[in-house]
């Protein structure tokens, strides 16, 4: 559904997006990540044809962004962190208004329209002022604007952005549903945990640079990979210092060290060591009283902070 090769944008000496390649199937939801002035927002506004790279190639749909700008615009909805809003128009017109641009017609406008503030949780505001809508509100009513045409690949840069808790989640549920209906979303945002159970793929994106592009699967390899051994998380209760002082003692065992907010020891494991599973028979054996184990989880923010080194361009 999308795919660039080498897609690059250059102002004078500063590369903006620098030789980026990727490939989205359809169905694919990928959180695209990385500090302040990566290039996250000009790469989404080259596939969206609203601005010309500088060289490089990238499909949309099919179409060529030289060439086929009509097509890719009528296939894909592109919503932007910050969009305008008409001051004098209601809710259900502004939507009409759009509608009417992608050549909605009659009853099917007035329908179409009902059906995507329906989706969104805003039919109770059709007749509100735009103006008059909270942030988490014109977020949902933005949402709601590139959903009129049932495009299939959506770009959605920072859509939770100055959200508040609640708004939040009401977006995070939004977008899951959206791809459970198999669209194909390319999504950037700053609030990394939340990507954690919307994405299956994964780009981050540094001074230009595309760094990682993979599967969320694939990113967590990577990190074990440049942090070395596994890490296991251990609790004895009250006797976590002692099963540390006797866990680092051990040669499989790069260090063993109380996490005292995680209520546990963290077990750090030689690289090329993968079975932890000496820990609790060891623990058992030296008689201490097992509360819990488990190998210690890497999120999405972990993943961005290894892998990165919030450098912009």
């Amino acid at each position: 559904m999308i795919e660039c090769r080498d897609l690059t944008k250059k102002y004078g000496e500063l590369f903006a997006v620098d030789r980026l390649s990727l490939k989205l199937e359809p169905g694919d939801v990928y959180g695209f990540i990385g500090p302040n002035g990566s290039g996250k927002t000009t790469t989404m506004r080259m596939l969206a044809t609203l601005l010309n790279p500088s060289w490089g190639e990238a499909t949309v749909c099919g179409y060529s962004i030289y060439t086929g700008a009509k097509e890719i615009r009528r296939a894909i909805g592109y919503m932007p962190d910050f969009f305008g809003v008409y001051d004098d128009m209601k809710v259900g017109e502004y939507l009409e208004f759009f509608a009417a641009a992608y050549r909605i017609q009659g009853e099917a406008r007035k329908k179409k329209v009902a059906q995507v503030l329906d989706y969104v949780d805003l039919g109770y505001k059709r007749d509100a002022l735009v103006t008059s809508l909270s942030r988490g509100m014109t977020q949902r009513l933005g949402l709601a604007r590139v959903l009129l045409h049932d495009p299939q690949v959506l770009l959605l840069d920072e859509p939770a952005s100055g959200l508040d808790p609640r708004a939040r989640i009401e977006m995070r549920e939004l977008i899951k549903r959206l791809r459970r209906e198999s669209k194909t979303i390319m999504l950037s945002s700053h609030i990394l945990p939340e990507l954690a159970d919307i994405c299956n793929k994964l780009g981050i994106i540094e001074r230009g640079k595309l760094l990682f592009n993979g599967t969320v699967e694939e990113a967590e390899s990577e990190v074990r990979k440049l942090r070395g051994g596994r890490v296991f998380l251990v609790s004895v209760g009250a006797r976590n210092p002692e099963a540390a002082q006797l866990l680092a003692g051990y040669p499989e065992v790069a260090s063993a060290a109380v996490a005292p907010k995680l209520q546990a020891v963290r077990v750090a494991l030689q690289r090329g060591y993968d079975d932890g599973s000496f820990i609790p028979e060891r623990l058992i054996h030296h008689h201490f009283k097992l509360q819990s184990f488990e190998e210690e989880k890497i999120d999405i923010e972990d993943i961005f902070l290894t892998l990165t080194k919030g450098i912009t361009s």
